[in-house]
């Protein structure tokens, strides 16, 4: 790793915490290294690197975050790069810490926000990292109920009860001293409509649309709102609110492929899903998880990541939030080609949608998992497994049962049935199809919608030269 110059002051405060931690250089330099394998990164430091950054040089990157991570974890306190007399992390590494307090949580989320929405054009560069799934996940599934997540209610109390002997202070100048504005149920109605807007646009133009002012929302307004005034019960419905603002500003980075940006953002959704105490909706951010790693090709990931999902929430849950869970879970092994594994999936998500009834409380996330997405789910799986008259039977039932106000994923599943096509040599149907999915994601902010085009395209390469494909060619060429 290249170091920079070494500074003339020694670092004491790293000194004084390596002494009170009992570590020898080598052992540091050996719990770095560790660390960072769990994050994907090959560092290969030693007991000299150490010596180095006694006397004051400053490691470049996420290692300042990671050295800050393995003292916290060794004292049993939070500490930070700062705290070790050492540079902040580098945006690579921000955003993937699991925050030990939901203050902290705040703290993380709010940085995210703040970058995104100014002009951190490198922050939506990131790499997506495999290996970072692995301690938020973990975390999250024997992670404790925070006790406590009210702030400043005390003072919210004392705001509107008159000091005896004097003039008392009105309510809101005096909350305006202390931690904030003090947060209503109006604010988090105002918070739940505003996630449905965005996803609303999201459903129907694709996640580059309303992305910016997505994030721009959560940097001005619900920022403040976590600083505020809150008791337990509102605390806890904030937090709600503000992990489902935060996944959906994580799943608008994901469409438009800011894949490391979008995993950030889905693991501070989880540590606020947790703040909130609201096991199921961390289930649903893990699920997302298991999604974005499907697309990205890591099966293996993704099937974990649905398994954390399945054994965080336990058996409780509505029949509708265990079927999401078994699908997402089938979704992963049928990118690994698991035939058996797959299927035996889908079979417990089909049973637990059919075990479903009217009269069930379904948290919202859950209500859009209908007939329409189980059969768009058999048609991923089945493409996946190149059983493609399956596929094409379950995709064209989700066509003619999903609502247009889905029209990303009518695109994605119509491209699946071009695909099904295609591998069942109905050439000409197959371009038809194609086609109209390309004229939908030309009118798209959407890069999952032009990467499911381009998958279709090359699956046609082979045929190049027959007439159907020229067709299409001919046709796409002509829209853009």
């Amino acid at each position: 790793m290249t170091e920079r110059p070494a500074q003339r002051v020694p670092n004491r405060q790293l000194a004084a915490l390596i002494a009170e931690a009992g570590f020898s250089n080598a052992g540091l330099a050996r719990r770095v290294d560790q660390l960072g394998l769990e994050h994907g990164l090959d560092l290969r430091y030693d007991k000299t690197s150490v010596t180095r950054w006694l006397r004051g040089q400053q490691p470049r990157g996420t290692t300042p975050a990671l050295i800050a991570e393995v003292f916290t974890r060794r004292l049993g306190r939070r500490l930070s790069a700062q705290d070790l007399g050492l540079d902040a992390c580098a945006p690579v590494y921000a955003g993937l810490e699991f925050a030990a307090t939901p203050e902290e949580a705040v703290d993380i989320a709010s940085g995210l926000w703040r970058k995104d929405s100014g002009s951190h054009a490198e922050l939506r560069k990131i790499a997506f990292t495999p290996a970072g799934l692995v301690v938020p996940s973990r975390d999250w599934l024997i992670g404790r109920a925070d006790e406590r997540v009210g702030r400043g209610a005390d003072l919210a109390a004392a705001a509107r009860v008159p000091t005896q002997g004097r003039t008392a202070v009105p309510r809101q100048r005096q909350i305006d001293r202390g931690p904030g504005q003090r947060v209503t149920s109006g604010d988090i109605a105002a918070l739940r409509s505003v996630s449905e807007l965005f996803r609303a646009l999201d459903h129907a133009y694709g996640g580059g649309h309303a992305r910016q002012a997505l994030v721009r929302y959560l940097e001005h307004e619900a920022e403040p709102m976590l600083r505020g005034t809150y008791g337990e019960t509102t605390g806890r419905r904030l937090f709600a609110a503000a992990a489902d603002l935060t996944r959906l500003a994580g799943w608008t980075s994901y469409d438009i492929a800011a894949h490391g940006l979008a995993q950030r953002y889905f693991v501070q959704a989880l540590r606020l899903a947790q703040a909130a105490g609201d096991r199921p909706y961390g289930s649903y951010v893990l699920v997302t998880m298991s999604r974005q790693a499907v697309y990205l090709g890591h099966g293996r990931e993704a099937v974990q990541l649905a398994r954390v999902a399945q054994q965080g929430v336990g058996s409780g849950p509505p029949p509708v939030v265990q079927a999401v869970l078994h699908a997402a879970e089938a979704r992963g092994h049928a990118v690994l080609g698991e035939v058996r594994a797959a299927t035996a999936s889908l079979v417990r998500a089909e049973r637990s949608l059919g075990a479903a009834r009217p009269g069930d409380d379904v948290p919202h996330w859950a209500r859009p998992f209908d007939e329409a997405q189980l059969a768009d789910e058999f048609g991923h799986c089945h493409r996946d497994l190149q059983q493609y008259r399956a596929a094409a039977q379950h995709a064209e039932r989700s066509l003619q049962l999903r609502a247009p106000a889905y029209a990303r994923s009518r695109l994605f599943c119509r491209v699946v049935l071009a695909t099904a096509r295609l591998g069942l040599g109905e050439l000409d149907q197959a371009c038809a199809l194609g086609a109209e999915a390309a004229q939908q994601a030309m009118e798209m902010r959407s890069v999952r919608a032009v990467e499911y085009v381009r998958d279709f395209e090359r699956r046609l390469e082979p045929y190049r030269d027959a007439a159907a494909v020229r067709t299409y060619r001919e046709r796409v060429g002509a829209l853009s």
